[in-house]
């Protein structure tokens, strides 16, 4: 889990950009983290953020594609 950052599914370079400005820069720290702390840091810097970062995130931490999360799921986060 200490890999970089851009390793973890369902993200892409700009999401792993606006990750590394909010100093999360490997898995381990954004599990520690959490996805929804984690959003929250981005969200504050980068306001075009949308929901989709949120359950990309989680869906990363947990394996998944993001397309794959339920709305009950979504709804939780």
């Amino acid at each position: 889990m200490t890999s970089p950052i851009e390793s973890l599914p369902n993200l892409g370079p700009k999401s792993s950009q606006w990750l590394r400005e909010a100093h999360i820069n490997t898995v381990a720290e954004l599990k520690q983290i959490g996805a929804v702390a984690a959003y929250q840091l981005v969200k504050q810097r980068q306001p075009k953020a949308s929901l989709n970062l949120l359950w990309a995130i989680a869906a990363g931490l947990n394996g998944q594609d993001w397309k794959e999360l339920s709305e009950s799921t979504k709804q939780l986060l």
